[in-house]
C-alpha cells in the first residue's frame, strides 16, 4: 500500500508530465513545511516551502484587507519564470515553477484540477 506522500509526488509528477512547461512543483503546509515534492536537484526544499507559505499567507492577509474575497492564487513572473501558489483547502499550498514561455491558462485549469485531488490525500 502506497503512502499518502507518495500518491501525492506522483499526482505531481503526473501534473508536470501533462504540462511540459511546468518545470516543478511542492506540495508545502501552511506551516512552511515540505509535504511532497518534485524539485529539480539542487532546490533547497526547506527555503522553497518557507517561503512559499509566507507568500500564501500575505496574499491572503492583501485579499482579505483590500476586500478582494478568498485568495484563489499567488502569482509572480520573474526574468527567468513563473512561480504559482494555489491554496489546497485550508491546510496546504501547491507551489508551481514553470517557464516564461508557459501558457498561464493551462497552468491554471491543471493546477485547480490538481489541487481537488490532493485535497483528498490530505
Amino acid at each position: 500500500m502506497r503512502s499518502r506522500t507518495e500518491l501525492m509526488v506522483d499526482r505531481l509528477r503526473d501534473l508536470q508530465a501533462g504540462t511540459p512547461d511546468i518545470e516543478a512543483s511542492a506540495v508545502v503546509s501552511v506551516d512552511g513545511l515540505i509535504i511532497a515534492s518534485s524539485l529539480p536537484s539542487g532546490v533547497d526544499e526547506d527555503r522553497i516551502s518557507a517561503m512559499s507559505a509566507a507568500m500564501l499567507s500575505l496574499g491572503d492577509r492583501i485579499a482579505e484587507e483590500l476586500r478582494r474575497g478568498k485568495l484563489n492564487q499567488v502569482y509572480i513572473r520573474g526574468t527567468e519564470g513563473i512561480i504559482v501558489l494555489m491554496a489546497i483547502g485550508e491546510e496546504a499550498v501547491l507551489t508551481v515553477m514553470a517557464r516564461n514561455s508557459a501558457k498561464l491558462g493551462l497552468i491554471f485549469l491543471d493546477m485547480k484540477r490538481a489541487t481537488a485531488d490532493l485535497e483528498r490525500l490530505i
